[in-house]
């Protein structure tokens, strides 16, 4: 039961997160799930794989929940995801496949590599000054493959790929962020088949696993998650979230380098 209660607290967060800056949702519960697995004594080389499959589960629904809210505040570019689609598909698609092959040492480290990327530009507050305008379809299609492949790596709803970009295509920051929570839907979707489908033949998965994707946490990140990402959206087009975007930044950063540790040590 008690892991129960920290699925549910966990998702409860992260979707508050995820919907309040339209990134953070994946590099939370990635290293949370991975120390939560860990504990349960999963083993070992599923671990790693089985936090990136479950919490790309988990976007799927925190996507919706936090989507809706932005589109209901007029925020989501519609016109951008569907040219940004096709490309996200087939980033999804190849990697996953990239992340099967990869293994939990190396794959570990990027991770957390990313993160302290991702973390790092929010604590310094790098935005990128608006600079053109969006691209065509082959620059949207190039554009959705490498954000899709790069998300369903690291397990993320694209937002801190997607949200710099619109913002260097003068997009502006609200309709950025909203626009990234759609765009996470696709990533989930496709990162979540891919994840599935690489694990049904690993051998030694927990029990209640469909491929890479451990169900009762999925299950309970997602039952909560979904009530909190709205209130997290709803919170980014009301108040300023400069400072708890700082305290965030802190947060990952400390979890990141626990990663780090943990693996180079």
């Amino acid at each position: 039961m008690e892991w129960y209660l920290a699925y549910l607290m966990l998702g409860a967060i992260a979707g508050f997160l995820g919907g309040m800056f339209g990134i953070g949702g994946g590099t939370l519960l990635v290293p949370v799930l991975l120390m939560l697995f860990e504990a349960q004594h999963f083993p070992s080389e599923h671990a790693m794989h089985l936090a990136l499959g479950s919490s790309m589960a988990v976007i799927l629904f925190t996507s919706i929940a936090s989507m809706r809210k932005h589109h209901q505040h007029g925020a989501v570019n519609w016109q951008v995801v569907r040219r940004i689609t096709p490309g996200i598909l087939l980033g999804t698609v190849i990697g996953s496949l990239v992340a099967a092959s990869i293994s939990p040492y190396f794959l570990t480290i990027f991770f957390a590599l990313f993160v302290l990327f991702a973390a790092s530009q929010i604590l310094l507050d790098v935005q990128p000054h608006a600079a053109r305008q969006l691209p065509g379809i082959a620059g949207m299609t190039l554009t959705g493959t490498l954000t899709g492949w790069l998300s369903t790596l690291v397990s993320v709803g694209g937002g801190t790929i997607t949200v710099p970009f619109l913002i260097w295509c003068n997009v502006p920051i609200r309709h950025a962020i909203g626009t990234a929570s759609a765009i996470g839907f696709p990533i989930a979707v496709g990162g979540t088949i891919g994840y599935i489908f690489t694990g049904l033949h690993a051998t030694g998965l927990p029990d209640s696993s469909l491929g890479y994707v451990y169900l009762p946490a999925m299950l309970g990140c997602a039952i909560v998650s979904v009530i909190t990402a709205p209130i997290g959206a709803k919170t980014a087009h009301r108040t300023n979230v400069v400072l708890l975007r700082k305290l965030f930044a802190v947060l990952l950063i400390g979890l990141a380098g626990k990663l780090l540790w943990k693996v180079l040590g």
